[in-house]
């Protein structure tokens, strides 16, 4: 035999339980918010966190390319380069040289332009244009100790640090 309800008893009940799965939906809604806003947060975090690992990379090959270029001069005179450019192939010596195998983009910016330090007309450091505030503040190697406490990614110079900034297209 089946259970017999009152129709009047079951209606009620149905009423009832209408309003606790309304409530109880419109918190999972909430909670998953949270959670999503959270996770959205950690991985803005490593995104950034990327990026400052990829500009210290393209930084370091940048410097040290310029640097190369610097020691490899034929002449007793030494001389920096003119342009980014000249890292690719270096026109001094009669055989192919390559300081740098490609101009790394800037990673905090997206574009294929550094901020240039020069001296006399010749490039002797890059930095990044960006007016973002690093998220890493201390931990550098020694070469890089100026980067500790910098205010933005323009304080993080590659290079030789005196001369003359100026963001141009290469």
């Amino acid at each position: 035999m089946g259970l017999r309800i009152p129709s009047g008893k079951l209606k009620v009940y149905l009423n009832q339980s209408r309003g606790f799965t309304y409530i109880g939906l419109l918190l999972f809604i909430a909670i998953a918010g949270i959670g999503l806003a959270a996770a959205g947060l950690s991985w803005q975090y490593q995104v950034k966190s990327e990026k400052e690992r990829q500009l210290l990379f393209a930084g370091r090959q940048l410097s040290s390319a310029i640097k190369s270029y610097f020691e490899s001069s034929a002449s007793e005179v030494k001389v920096y380069p003119q342009t980014l450019n000249d890292l690719l192939l270096d026109k001094r010596v009669p055989n192919i040289k390559r300081h740098l195998r490609q101009i790394y983009p800037d990673p905090m910016t997206g574009k294929p332009y550094w901020g240039l330090i020069k001296q006399q007309g010749r490039i002797v450091g890059v930095y990044s244009p960006s007016q973002a505030k690093p998220l890493k503040h201390a931990g550098f190697s020694k070469e890089e100790s100026g980067f500790t406490g910098a205010h933005s990614y323009q304080d993080w110079i590659f290079g030789q640090a005196d001369g003359v900034k100026s963001v141009m297209p290469e």
